[in-house]
């Protein structure tokens, strides 16, 4: 079993998503393990980026905090080689392709693959496109995962008979952000989805209260929240710990009921 099928191995799956390097690296690790503590069962870590296109203004306004601070490409994969070594829980990071092809792709995954991360997710990498990246993450045991958006219904067959690790449905057109309502018939796409694929099934971009978490609970394997978590961390960076090891045990409590 792969570290990201761990995850999903004991229920309903909380993945919890912060941006490297806000406020500080050594201040990310000390917020993972916080909600670690508070019940998280995979770590999306964001890798700083200029233009993180897929991204709201919360999680955007991180990105360029981290940058400013000092953040760097390398800081992050020590920044996963240590939480890796206090924590069995999986680790992804979430980058843009940039980052991932001016670094080599297998210098890259070789890089996060000794640090102890278990899978990417590049949200401007089209399943279209992944053809070349896709055999050397996975020949160093990364799980490349594919997003599925509302509006990929001709090409949810040809993703999920291909995916690894999780399969990412996005809940809603647009960038992250918190959303009080999430209209999109999403039972209907993980349906759809488990025709083709047994491969865990996610939803995440707008999921941030526990009443979401428990909807979406009662037909996926697991949720992903990101900028509520962000957010809590740009109100207090330096004490955020408490409040981050109660909204996630918030969450995964909303996931077990």
């Amino acid at each position: 079993m792969s570290e990201i099928a761990r995850a999903f191995a004991q229920g309903k799956a909380f993945i919890a998503f912060l941006t490297a390097g806000d406020p500080s690296l050594e201040q990310t690790e000390r917020h993972i393990l916080d909600l670690v503590k508070g019940g998280a069962d995979l770590i999306e870590i964001g890798i700083p980026f200029s233009d993180p296109i897929a991204e709201g203004p919360v999680i955007q306004a991180a990105n360029l905090r981290a940058l400013q601070a000092g953040a760097s490409l390398e800081g992050v994969f020590e920044l996963a080689r240590r939480v890796h070594a206090q924590t069995p829980t999986p680790l992804v990071f979430l980058t843009y392709l940039n980052p991932v092809f001016h670094y080599g792709y297998e210098a890259f995954c070789q890089r996060a693959s000794v640090c102890g991360v278990s899978g990417l997710i590049i949200p401007d990498l089209p399943f279209e496109e992944q053809g070349e990246l896709r055999p050397i993450a996975s020949a160093c045991g990364l799980d490349l995962i594919t997003l599925v958006a509302p509006t990929s219904a001709d090409r949810i067959r040809r993703v999920a008979e291909t995916a690894s690790g999780f399969i990412y449905v996005v809940s809603s057109l647009g960038v992250t952000g918190l959303r009080s309502q999430i209209t999109t018939d999403l039972r209907s796409i993980v349906a759809e989805i488990r025709r083709h694929s047994q491969t865990p099934v996610a939803v995440g971009f707008g999921v941030h209260t526990p009443e979401q978490a428990q909807d979406i609970g009662q037909f996926a394997d697991g949720v992903i929240v990101g900028s509520k978590i962000v957010s809590l961390i740009g109100q207090n960076p330096t004490g955020a710990g408490p409040e981050l090891q109660a909204y996630a045990r918030s969450i995964k409590d909303a996931l077990r009921d």
